[in-house]
């Protein structure tokens, strides 16, 4: 009998013991998300029933605010009122489907927090409190970005190249937040639909995915940029080859020429090819200077890694690795005019052109500049910092000139007022398989000149085969890099421009 009470009290014992272990998890390993879980429908009340922080563009606008509630079981309610403008970065605050953009990355300064105690009262009996949010993005280049693309599906990110700050990021599709912050689930169900929908656009774009951070396309000849850098610092002597004048390069390991654009015929040295854009130099560019050099050039600039934008779900850019290319010759040829198996976000290429013009240094970008307590007391400020040394000071300097000779006489030629004194390259990626039915258009640019304060990416993609970077995405790089610069020297964006009303 003695054994039997003995035995059963060390099966109570164990019993015991994990119901307490399962108690700790809960109550504080697990606390902290649990308590966050968008399935928590009591945490979700509380947050609801108080007012959340407000986020702030760079001149004070307000992108999201909450108000007094007029129905529903909720005290307050989220606002957006630039609606779908800034829909891809604000994000929202869903009741039922969560947080997302700076909603969810800086959800604990803006919902109801413990405020540091300021004085002994406050320290026994601590205050709640929200805290504002300002970003650095413009509201007038945010929705000239939108009248430019002019409801096409594509992307425009601009960056001021010495901080990193994205001074604007907009992309089609879009969607509109309102409806999915509304008290009714019955709205909100129907707003999620159509905001996650693909078979809604043509291309098979959700307008809840950023075109601008979320998604890559190949980046064409933009991606010359890439290769030039690695010429310059990886392999110097073979920035001065003289290539052969070819319409058709022959690749190794296949029996399908690389043709130039329209069947045209160039080489030269790097410094005469960039400006043209000519694919079989750099081709035979990218075959010298081999995998390593290419995907180490790459890898400098970012790609294969995810940027450190302060927002959930950014997408990392992709180039093939070393072992990849050196495999497969043609892949290298290809990869060195950014084709094939390259694929490039529009945030990524405006890094890539913020790298040059800032000589070599990339610099983190970031959408927020300052959150402060209802006091105004400053409680986190971002501080520059360079990302990656994509490249020498020595060979941006030699790189810059020459795409300045792209946007004076090479494939950008007529895109820029003669006075703007900008940087620049095309790009136009063959899009569809097996047959090229599309393209990607691309154009990336920094300036003004020689002291560049900017730098703008576009992409228009799958557009009409006949179309080119130059002149598809070329009139929307022409309006926004006009309103950077006059943002950047504290001017009206629209309204100065003979080009772009």
């Amino acid at each position: 009998m003695g054994r039997r009470i003995q035995g059963l009290a060390v099966v109570m014992a164990l019993l015991f013991s994990l119901i307490l272990i399962q108690l700790v998890n809960i109550q504080v390993v697990r606390a902290p998300s649990l308590n966050n879980s968008p399935y928590n429908a009591r945490a979700a009340q509380i947050d609801q029933d108080h007012p959340r922080g407000e986020i702030l563009a760079a001149n004070g606008a307000p992108l999201a605010i909450s108000n007094k509630a007029t129905s529903g079981s909720y005290l307050y309610q989220r606002s957006y009122p630039f609606g779908p403008l800034f829909s891809q970065v604000v994000g929202i605050d869903s009741p039922i489907y969560g947080k997302y953009g700076l909603e969810a990355s800086y959800d604990g300064y803006l919902k109801s927090h413990t405020l540091d105690p300021e004085t002994i009262g406050q320290l026994l009996v601590p205050k709640s409190g929200t805290d504002t949010i300002t970003t650095t993005v413009s509201v007038g280049l945010q929705a000239l970005a939108a009248k430019e693309l002019a409801g096409r599906d594509g992307a425009v990110v601009v960056l001021d190249t010495r901080t990193g700050a994205v001074l604007a990021m907009y992309s089609n599709p879009t969607y509109k937040p309102g409806p999915l912050v509304n008290p009714s689930p019955a709205v909100e169900a129907t707003a999620w639909k159509q905001a996650t929908c693909r078979a809604c656009n043509d291309h098979g774009f959700a307008a809840l995915t950023s075109l601008a951070y979320q998604f890559t396309f190949a980046p064409g000849s933009t991606s010359k940029v890439v290769t030039s850098a690695a010429t310059f610092d990886l392999d110097p002597a073979l920035q001065y080859k003289d290539y052969p004048v070819i319409s058709a390069l022959n690749l190794p390991q296949s029996d399908k020429p690389l043709h130039n654009f329209a069947f045209g015929s160039c080489g030269g040295t790097l410094a005469i090819m960039l400006p043209p854009s000519c694919d079989t130099g750099f081709a035979a560019m990218g075959l010298d200077l081999g995998g390593s050099r290419l995907s180490t050039q790459a890898n400098r600039f970012g790609y294969n890694q995810v940027p450190p934008l302060d927002l959930p779900g950014v997408a990392a850019s992709s180039f093939p690795t070393a072992s990849e290319m050196n495999a497969n010759q043609p892949e290298l040829a290809y990869s060195a005019i950014g084709q094939q198996n390259v694929g490039t976000t529009a945030l990524q290429n405006a890094l890539i052109a913020a790298g040059v013009a800032n000589k070599g240094a990339v610099m983190a970008p970031h959408l927020v500049e300052q959150v402060r307590d209802q006091n105004g007391n400053a409680v986190y400020t971002w501080h520059p910092h360079i990302w990656k040394q994509a490249m020498s000071a020595g060979a941006a300097a030699l790189l810059t000139p020459i795409m300045e000779n792209v946007a004076a006489y090479g494939t950008a030629a007529g895109v820029f007022p003669y006075n703007l004194h900008v940087a620049a390259k095309t790009g136009t990626a063959q899009a569809g398989y097996p047959v090229v039915t599309n393209t990607h258009d691309w154009m990336i640019a920094f300036g003004p000149n020689p002291n560049p304060q900017v730098s703008v990416a576009v992409v228009i993609p799958w557009q009409p085969i006949s179309g080119t970077g130059a002149v598809v995405a070329g009139p929307v790089m022409r309006c926004m890099m006009e309103g950077a610069i006059a943002f950047e020297a504290h001017q009206p964006v629209s309204g100065t421009s003979t080009t772009c009303p």
